[in-house]
C-alpha cells in the first residue's frame, strides 16, 4: 500500500466519525508491531495537511520482557520529530512468574491499559489512538458471536467518562493486508513481541477463521464489515459523510 492510500483511508475514518478536533493532543499507543507503527505514520502524514491542528505523542508500555528492543522505534520517532514516552512496568513478571496465569491475556490487557491511561493523563493528552484496523473490527464481531452470543464490535470512537479521555481508531477502514504491504514497502522497524502467549489466543483463532471464510467465500469479509457498519450498534457514534468540496 502506498502512503497516499493510507492517508486517504485514515482521513476517511477521521472525517466520518469526527475523531479529531482543533487543539487535540493525541497519544498514539505503540506496541512495536506493524499496526501501531503504520498508525503513527498515518497520523504524522495527516497532521501535515489536516485543517484542524493537533499534536502527537507516541507511548509504549514496556511489559518488562528482557528481549524487547525499542531503539529502532526511538530513532523513527526522532526522525518524525514526535515525542516518544516509554512506560516501564513489571507486568510480565507479575503475570508469568508471580501469578503464573493460565489465561494471561485478559489481565495483561487490563494492567497495560491502566499503565497507558495513567501516562496519557500525565502527559496532558485528551485522546488516545489505537491501531485497530478493519480485520480487527470483524474478528471482534466473530469473537462476540462465538463466545458471548451477541452481535457486537468496538466503535471507531469512544468517550471514557471516568478518564475524561476519548479513544479513536483512525485505521478503521484499512485492511490488514494493506498494513502488511505498507510495513514491507516502507520497512517499518517492527519490534517482535516477546510474549510467550503471542499467537495462541482466541483472537488468533478468529483471525484464521476469517481468513478461511473469505478464502471459501470471496468478498465475505467486506460484507461482514458492511453489516457491522449498518447494524446501528448502541454505543457507536453517528456516521457523517465527508464533504470536502
Amino acid at each position: 500500500m502506498k502512503y497516499q492510500k493510507l492517508l486517504s483511508l485514515t482521513r476517511q475514518a477521521v472525517d466520518t466519525y469526527q475523531m479529531i478536533d482543533e487543539g487535540d493532543h493525541i497519544a498514539v499507543g505503540i506496541s512495536g508491531g506493524k499496526d501501531s507503527l503504520t498508525l503513527l505514520c498515518a497520523l504524522y502524514g495527516l497532521k501535515r495537511f489536516y485543517p484542524k491542528s493537533f499534536d502527537l505523542t507516541a507511548i509504549t508500555v514496556n511489559l518488562g520482557f528482557q528481549n524487547l528492543d525499542l531503539k529502532p522505534i526511538k530513532r523513527m520517532c526522532r526522525t518524525l520529530e514526535i515525542p516518544y514516552k516509554i512506560v516501564d512496568t513489571q507486568i510480565a513478571r507479575i503475570i508469568f512468574e508471580e501469578r503464573r496465569e493460565n489465561n494471561p491475556c485478559s489481565l495483561c490487557a487490563k494492567m497495560r491499559k491502566g499503565a497507558l491511561n495513567a501516562a496519557i493523563k500525565e502527559l496532558g493528552c485528551n485522546k488516545i489512538a489505537y491501531a485497530h484496523h478493519k480485520d480487527d473490527v470483524i474478528e471482534t464481531m466473530l469473537l462476540s458471536l462465538l463466545y458471548e452470543g451477541r452481535f457486537y464490535s468496538f466503535p471507531p470512537k469512544t468517550y471514557l467518562d471516568q478518564m475524561d479521555l476519548t479513544v479513536i481508531r483512525p485505521l478503521f477502514f484499512v485492511d490488514e493486508a494493506d498494513v502488511i504491504g505498507f510495513w514491507h514497502k516502507y520497512q517499518l522497524p517492527v519490534a517482535k513481541s516477546p510474549c510467550p502467549a503471542d499467537g495462541h489466543t482466541r483472537r488468533e483463532y478468529s483471525k484464521q477463521l476469517l481468513r478461511q471464510l473469505n478464502l471459501e467465500n470471496p468478498g465475505v469479509k467486506n460484507r461482514m464489515f458492511t453489516a457491522i457498519l449498518n447494524a446501528e450498534l448502541s454505543d457507536w457514534p453517528d456516521r457523517i459523510i465527508p464533504d470536502r468540496h
